[in-house]
């Protein structure tokens, strides 16, 4: 391809960060190649990628669109009218933009978007992060072109020829954490010579994991460990008074590449895109997955990993009783921490957003 070309991209994914930041830095990594290239985000309208993305620096346009309700809902019954409205609005994005490649990353807005694209014969591409599929990306697998997946397995949801492994977008600044350790006992202000546990709930926060952290900071503090707690905004005025000088409480963590290279052992729940990065990472890690997301897919991604001995699944029904005994045995066990640590290593996927850029530009030689 030629790299002074100028295309047309229209991206579509969101609802959740899991699906938007994978968006975000697919269109990144094009307009480094391509950088005189068009872009059009197509997002639900009211959701979060209606403001994340326009921070990323691309234009947007929102859909009334939402998704169906598990339960019974008066809400379900505009659900026709909303889809059909976003088949319409995309219908005419699509005949206004022109895009040469159509990329969806999940959420129910992409699914009208690359529906219409597909049925225009625009070139399409979907990429599925976690190892259960959504609804959106199930949907569309049957018209599109290629699918970019993180996972082993994924011939069981999608038709296999179409599938290429590529893992899943991770921010660049996790590429060599080990190097960065002394900066990051500065930055938090650590003691180099104690253990240091990282706990991360999500931006938001994870509710059950911090109920366990909190009944389990005496033991902690009893066995001189340093606490790096990622609460979530959520619960920040909850557990901002547990602070002391071992045992930090953050709503956020702007520099998650430090705080990753603090870490002597993690404890995450198990979002796609966080486990992605923690196979870049390579730290022995303790998955508590939500079970309350679609589909149980936490927990799905976390037996991907537990399964080939690179982390610990702990299940949220189990942790009330197994949760201090897990993280100490783990923190004194210095051979089972270096075999998680060098099995998740071997997942990791530190090319996967330029791998998949590589399969949106194979599909638009095709018509070229």
């Amino acid at each position: 391809m030629n790299k002074q070309q100028t295309y047309k991209f229209i991206i579509s994914g969101g609802g959740t960060g899991g699906h938007i930041y994978p968006a975000i830095a697919i269109a990144n990594e094009l307009k480094s190649r391509y950088p005189n290239s068009e872009f059009l985000f197509v997002g639900a309208k009211d959701r979060m990628e209606m403001e994340k993305v326009p921070q990323a620096g691309f234009k947007i346009e929102g859909l009334w669109i939402s998704g169906i309700q598990r339960n019974l809902s008066f809400k379900n019954l505009k659900f026709p009218l909303k889809l059909v409205s976003s088949l319409m609005k995309s219908r005419k994005l699509i005949a206004r933009f022109k895009p040469d490649a159509a990329i969806g990353t999940g959420g129910y807005a992409s699914a009208a978007v690359l529906k219409v694209a597909a049925m225009k014969r625009i070139p399409c591409l979907i990429q599925e992060q976690n190892s259960y599929p959504g609804i959106t990306n199930t949907w569309l697998s049957k018209n599109v072109q290629k699918i970019c997946t993180a996972y082993d397995g994924m011939e069981n949801f999608f038709p296999k020829s179409k599938i290429v492994q590529t893992g899943n977008p991770v921010r660049q600044d996790l590429l060599d954490v080990s190097g960065k350790k002394k900066e990051a006992m500065e930055f938090f202000k650590l003691d180099a010579s104690k253990k240091t546990i990282l706990v991360l709930g999500g931006s938001l926060g994870a509710r059950k994991i911090n109920q366990l952290v909190d009944k389990a900071l005496p033991l902690i503090k009893k066995e001189g460990l340093q606490l790096l707690w990622q609460c979530g905004k959520l619960y920040q005025e909850k557990y901002a008074d547990r602070t002391t000088e071992i045992v930090q409480v953050h709503p956020f963590l702007n520099r998650m590449d430090l705080a990753y290279a603090a870490a002597d052992i993690i404890i995450s729940r198990a979002g796609a895109l966080s486990v992605s990065e923690l196979c870049l990472v390579g730290k022995p890690v303790i998955f508590i997955p939500s079970p309350n997301v679609s589909e149980d897919h936490q927990t799905k991604n976390a037996l991907s990993i537990s399964g080939k001995g690179a982390a610990i699944l702990l299940r949220e029904k189990d942790a009330d009783t197994e949760f201090e005994k897990t993280i100490f045995e783990l923190l004194n066990t210095t051979e089972k921490q270096k075999q998680l640590s060098e099995n998740i290593k071997k997942l990791a996927k530190p090319n996967a957003t330029k791998d998949i850029v590589d399969e949106v530009e194979k599909l638009i030689q095709t018509i070229s």
